[in-house]
C-alpha cells in the first residue's frame, strides 16, 4: 500500500505542476481518509519543487568581506534598504549587455532583490540583445539607456574596449545611474601574463587591465566574476565546461553560479556611499512663488501635481534634448532592431515614424526607402548605401546602421519590399512623477504655475568627464 501511496502522490504532483495526468489512470482511487493529507502533500510539493530545482548545486565557497562588495552602487542600495511601507522608494534597475545577460541568471538576481527589499517599488528590466558586442551595443544604447534612466545598471558585454567605454560614458553623463560592471566568466583556464600572439591575450587585457581601469575612471562597481568563478571550479574540482552549455553560454549550473556571484556585490554598506553619489540626486524645496533654480537634467515632483511645467520659461517639449527616439522595431528575423540608431539634424517633435522599404536588391546593398512622420508627413526617400537626412532634418540614418542588411547576410532571411520599420519620438519621462528629463547641462529655473501639494522637487545631475578617447 505504501508503494501505491507514493505513486499516487507523485501522480498528483505531476498533474498539478506539469499538467500530466496519465499516471493517474492506472492507479486505484485513494481512500477518502487519505485525501486531506495528500492535498497538503500536493500543495507542499508544488511550492517546494521549484526551489529544489533551482538549488541542486553546491554553494559558492565562503569568502571574507571585501571592500569591492557594494562599492560604487550605494546610492541605489540606500534607496532599497531605507524603503518602508510608508515610504516606498522607487528604484529602477537595468540589466544590459548581450546573450550572457539574457540568460536566466538575471531573473534569479531580480527575484533576490524583490525578496530582500519588499518595501521598494522596484522596476527591473533587461534590454540585452544577443550577439551585440560593444561595437553594436554602443549604437543602440542611445535609444535604451537615457530614456529608461535607471538607478543601477548591471552590465556585461564583450567586444572593443573603446566602445565599452562609450557605453559607460553615455550612462554616466546622461543619467545618474550607478553601474555594476562584470568581469567575464571563465570558459577556459586562464593564462597568466600571456604574450600578444597568445589567443588568451585579449581576454587578459580586457579583464585584468581595461575593465579595472574603466571602473576606477567612471566610479563603477566591478564584480570579479572571473575570480569567484575560478574559486568555485577549484573548490568543486570542475572543468570550465561543467558550467557551460556550449563554448561560452551558461548552463543551469552556470546561471546559478553567476547569480550567486552578482548577489555578493548587491549589499548595503552605508560607509561606502560617496559624496559624489549623494550630490547626484538632491531634494530641493519649492519656493513660495512655485519656482526653484537647479542644475541637472531631470526633475521629479515630491508629492502633489503640477498642471503646467516651465523650464527657463518654456515647456519641456520645446527643448530638443527632451524628445528622444525609441529603439526601432525588430529586424526581419526578429533578431535585434531593424536599424541600430536613428538620429536627427533638426529638433524633433512628438510623433510616430515609419520607414517603408520600396525596393531592395538581392544582396540588400541598396535598399530604397521612404520615411513618414505622423506629424511631419512624407519626409523624403533615400538608399541605404548613403547617409540619409530627411527633408525636415528630423531623421538621420547612417549607412552602417542598417542592421537588416547584416541580418540578411548572416541568416539569409531576405528583406521583402514593403517591409516597414517603426519608431517613436517621445517626450522623456522615466517616472510618473518626472516633469522634465533630458535637459542640456547647466543651470535652469523650474516654474510650476498652479501646482498643488508639491512638497519639494528631486533633481538629478549626471557627472561630467573629460573628453572621450579617440577611436583607433
Amino acid at each position: 500500500m505504501g508503494l501505491v501511496h507514493r505513486s499516487v502522490s507523485e501522480a498528483f504532483v505531476s498533474s498539478a505542476c506539469a499538467w500530466e495526468s496519465t499516471t493517474l489512470w492506472v492507479l486505484p482511487a485513494p481512500p477518502l481518509r487519505l485525501l486531506a493529507p495528500m492535498k497538503l502533500l500536493l500543495i507542499a510539493a508544488c511550492f517546494l519543487a521549484p526551489v529544489q530545482e533551482r538549488r541542486p548545486f553546491p554553494p559558492l565557497p565562503p569568502v571574507a568581506d571585501d571592500p569591492s562588495f557594494g562599492a560604487g552602487i550605494q546610492r541605489t542600495l540606500t534607496l532599497l534598504a531605507t524603503s518602508t511601507p510608508q515610504q516606498r522608494n522607487s528604484v529602477r534597475v537595468l540589466f544590459y549587455g548581450q546573450s550572457i545577460t539574457e540568460q536566466d541568471w538575471w531573473k534569479q538576481v531580480a527575484d533576490d532583490l524583490r525578496r530582500r527589499f519588499p518595501n521598494a517599488d522596484l522596476r527591473i528590466e533587461n534590454k540585452a540583445v544577443g550577439g551585440f558586442a560593444s561595437q553594436l551595443l554602443s549604437r543602440i544604447a542611445e535609444h535604451d539607456i537615457p530614456a529608461f534612466y535607471p538607478d543601477l545598471v548591471i552590465f556585461h558585454v564583450y567586444g572593443g574596449n573603446n566602445q565599452y567605454e562609450e557605453i559607460l560614458r553615455l550612462i554616466r553623463t546622461r543619467t545618474t545611474a550607478e553601474i555594476l560592471m562584470q568581469r567575464d566568466h571563465v570558459t577556459k583556464w586562464p593564462v597568466e601574463h600571456p604574450e600578444q600572439k597568445d589567443p588568451m591575450w585579449w581576454d587578459h587585457m580586457m579583464n585584468d587591465v581595461f575593465l579595472p581601469d574603466l571602473a576606477k575612471k567612471y566610479g563603477c562597481g566591478l564584480a570579479d566574476v572571473r575570480g569567484h568563478w575560478l574559486a568555485y571550479l577549484k573548490a568543486n574540482s570542475l572543468e570550465p565546461k561543467a558550467l557551460l552549455k556550449d563554448d561560452v553560454h551558461l548552463n543551469d549550473h552556470g546561471c546559478f553560479v553567476m547569480a550567486e556571484i552578482v548577489k555578493r556585490y548587491l549589499v548595503y554598506k552605508p560607509a561606502l556611499l560617496t559624496e559624489a553619489a549623494k550630490a547626484s540626486v538632491q531634494t530641493l524645496p519649492l519656493g513660495k512663488d512655485l519656482k526653484v533654480e537647479f542644475e541637472g537634467n531631470r526633475v521629479d515632483l515630491v508629492g502633489g501635481k503640477a498642471p503646467q511645467v516651465l523650464i527657463d520659461g518654456k515647456p519641456p517639449s520645446e527643448f530638443p534634448e527632451c524628445i528622444a527616439f525609441t529603439r526601432t522595431s525588430l529586424s526581419q528575423s526578429f533578431w535585434g532592431p531593424a536599424l541600430l540608431r536613428v538620429s536627427s539634424a533638426k529638433p524633433r517633435v512628438i510623433e510616430d515614424w515609419t520607414l517603408k522599404v520600396l525596393e531592395v536588391d538581392e544582396k540588400a546593398e541598396h535598399i530604397r526607402f521612404a520615411v513618414t512622420g505622423s506629424v511631419t508627413g512624407p519626409d523624403g526617400e533615400g538608399v541605404s548605401a548613403e547617409r540619409f537626412e530627411s527633408t525636415s532634418g528630423r531623421v538621420v540614418i547612417e549607412p552602417g546602421d542598417w542592421w537588416i542588411k547584416k541580418v540578411q547576410d548572416m541568416t539569409k532571411k531576405t528583406i521583402p519590399p514593403g517591409f516597414e520599420i517603426k519608431w517613436k519620438a517621445t517626450l522623456l519621462a522615466a517616472d510618473p512623477s518626472t516633469v522634465v528629463q533630458g535637459l542640456p547641462p547647466g543651470k535652469h529655473v523650474l516654474e510650476l504655475p498652479g501646482a498643488e501639494g508639491v512638497r519639494a522637487v528631486r533633481v538629478y545631475k549626471p557627472e561630467t568627464f573629460e573628453a572621450a578617447p579617440q577611436k583607433k
